[in-house]
């Protein structure tokens, strides 16, 4: 009897131009080139590429983020989206402009981070995971920030907020009402910036300033 032929599957190709609408800025393109240089293929480079995609999309990841990255890293849409998904670090849902991410691992529960949860709660008037409705902070756990000391503890975009107190937590959201600091895109960004050298940085700022990008 003869064997069946087992045939390879054809791998996803990446999405085309014409099936895009691209959002990546001229700077963020730059950013990205000299990403590349930084690793040995473009698949390499796709957690800052997503990063970048997460601050030029406006904080989270949507369809069109994801088919933009895959388009520009010659990757299959499918790809892409296992990575984003795969990582809490990215946002898949539309979110507050701040995130407030309360550590709720064993030490900041022992300390009471679950407290300070409820109190966010009664604070802006949302549950976990949800976001306010004028759209300024996204209340959300996570796992351990690696500042045990310091518990209970709470991060904010670039920042840890330390050894919460409700008193601590009223000063600290009026502030960032009338902030425009810590918020989700700059932590995007943040993240971009890590990646890049020092020259390229002040490359791509050269260029920004004298209207080449």
């Amino acid at each position: 009897m003869q064997e069946p032929i087992i045939r390879i599957t054809e791998r996803p190709r990446p999405p085309r131009p014409e099936e895009l609408n691209l959002r990546f800025s001229e700077r963020a393109v730059k950013e990205l080139e000299a990403l590349f240089t930084h690793y040995p293929d473009k698949k390499s480079a796709m957690l800052p590429a997503l990063w970048i995609a997460q601050r030029e999309y406006g904080g989270h990841l949507t369809a069109d983020a994801i088919a933009e990255v895959a388009y520009r890293l010659g990757r299959s849409y499918a790809e892409v989206e296992g990575v984003a998904t795969f990582y809490t670090m990215y946002n898949k849902a539309p979110v507050g402009k701040y995130m407030l991410e309360v550590c709720t691992n064993l030490t900041c529960m022992l300390c009471g981070a679950y407290r300070i949860l409820e109190y966010l709660e009664q604070k802006l008037g949302i549950k976990l995971g949800e976001t306010t409705p004028d759209g300024l902070f996204t209340l959300t756990e996570v796992e351990c920030l690696n500042n045990c000391g310091d518990a209970p503890v709470m991060q904010v975009g670039d920042i840890y907020c330390r050894r919460l107190t409700p008193e601590k937590i009223d000063e600290l959201i009026e502030q960032l009402r009338n902030s425009e600091e810590h918020t989700v895109v700059q932590l995007a960004d943040a993240e971009v910036q890590i990646h890049l050298s020092e020259q390229e940085r002040e490359k791509i700022e050269r260029e920004a300033a004298s209207g080449i990008i």
